[in-house]
C-alpha cells in the first residue's frame, strides 16, 4: 500500500514545478536547496515515479510530474482554504508594503500571495520601486513596511538576509569576454555610478554602457539576450546565466543587506504577521553575512 502523501512535500514540489529552479523554490518555501532535493526524493519514493528532470538550465517535469501538478495544486488550495476559514482570530488589513523591483519576479510575489490566502480579510497593496522611493513613501506614511537593499550598517532586527550584487553574464553568449565589455545600467542611478561602474574602474576593466533602463526586468533582458552584462542580486540570477567572479576577472559589486523597514507610526497584527512571514521566507539568505568574509 502506498504511504499517504505529505502536504508539505506537495508544496515543495509545486514551488519547484512553478519556478523550474531549485534555488528559487528554496527561497520561496524557506528551506535550503539540499532540503528541497531531499523532499522531492521522498515524494518520488512515495508516488513511485520520477517527477523532475535535472538539466544545466534548471529542472523540468517528467510526464508523471505533469500529471501530479493539477492534483497537488487542488490539494494545497483546499488545505489553505480550510485553514483560513477555521482561524479563530481574523487578521484584518489594509496592509501596504514596498518591495524591490529585483524581487518582483521571484520570491516575494509568491510569499505575498500565500499571505493573502492565509489571511483573506487583509487587503494587501504592493508598491514596487527603488529603495529611495520606498523610504520616501514610508516618511509620507504611504507604506506600512518596505523591503529594501542597503550596503550600510543596520539594526540586526531589520536584516532579512544578505544578497550581494554581482556582475551577471549569459552562459549562451559570454559577452563579458569583449573589450570594452558592454554593461547594462539603471537610468540616473547613483548606486550604479558609485558601486557598479566604480567596481569595474577600480579593477581597470574597460567598459561601455550598452543598455540603460529603470527596471530589473530590463536588466535581465539585457543579460539573457547577450547585449550586456548587468548588476543583479545573486539570488535573482536567471536561468542560463551566471555570476562573474574572481576567476573571470570581475569583482563582487557590493555586500547588500536586505532590510525590512517598518513605519514607526503604524502597528497592527497584520503588519506583525507579514513581517514574521518575510523573515521566514528570507531565512536561507541569513546563513552567511558576506561583510564578515
Amino acid at each position: 500500500m502506498m504511504p499517504p502523501l505529505d502536504s508539505e512535500l506537495l508544496r515543495t514540489f509545486l514551488a519547484v514545478a512553478e519556478r523550474g529552479n531549485l534555488t528559487h523554490a528554496a527561497l520561496v518555501v524557506g528551506r535550503t536547496q539540499s532540503a528541497i532535493s531531499m523532499q522531492i526524493k521522498r515524494l518520488e519514493q512515495t508516488v513511485g515515479h520520477s517527477l523532475l528532470r535535472r538539466g544545466p538550465r534548471g529542472v523540468s517535469l517528467t510526464p508523471a510530474g505533469q500529471r501530479l501538478v493539477p492534483q497537488a495544486r487542488a490539494v494545497i488550495t483546499l488545505l489553505d482554504e480550510t485553514a483560513a476559514s477555521m482561524r479563530k482570530a481574523e487578521i484584518k488589513g489594509p496592509l501596504r508594503i514596498g518591495i524591490p523591483d529585483e524581487y518582483s519576479r521571484t520570491l516575494l510575489p509568491a510569499a505575498l500571495a500565500a499571505f493573502a490566502r492565509d489571511y483573506p480579510t487583509t487587503e494587501v497593496s504592493v508598491f514596487c520601486g527603488f529603495a529611495a522611493q520606498q523610504l520616501a513613501a514610508l516618511e509620507r506614511d504611504d507604506l506600512d513596511m518596505a523591503v529594501i537593499f542597503d550596503v550600510h550598517a543596520a539594526d540586526p532586527q531589520e536584516v532579512l538576509g544578505y544578497d550581494p550584487t554581482v556582475w551577471v553574464t549569459s552562459t549562451l553568449h559570454d559577452c563579458h569576454r569583449q573589450s570594452p565589455v558592454p554593461v547594462a545600467v539603471y537610468w540616473n542611478s547613483g548606486w550604479c555610478r558609485d558601486y557598479a561602474l566604480r567596481s569595474l574602474e577600480q579593477h581597470a576593466i574597460a567598459y561601455r554602457q550598452a543598455f540603460s533602463c529603470d527596471t530589473a526586468s530590463g536588466m535581465v533582458a539585457a543579460v539573457t539576450t547577450g547585449l550586456a552584462i548587468a548588476p543583479l542580486a545573486r539570488s535573482t540570477i536567471p536561468s542560463a546565466c551566471r555570476a562573474l567572479g574572481v576567476m573571470d576577472g570581475f569583482p563582487q559589486i557590493d555586500a547588500s543587506r536586505v532590510l525590512l523597514k517598518r513605519n514607526p507610526a503604524r502597528s497592527s497584527a497584520a503588519i506583525d504577521a507579514l513581517a514574521a512571514r518575510l523573515h521566514t521566507v528570507f531565512a536561507p539568505l541569513r546563513s552567511v553575512d558576506p561583510t564578515r568574509t
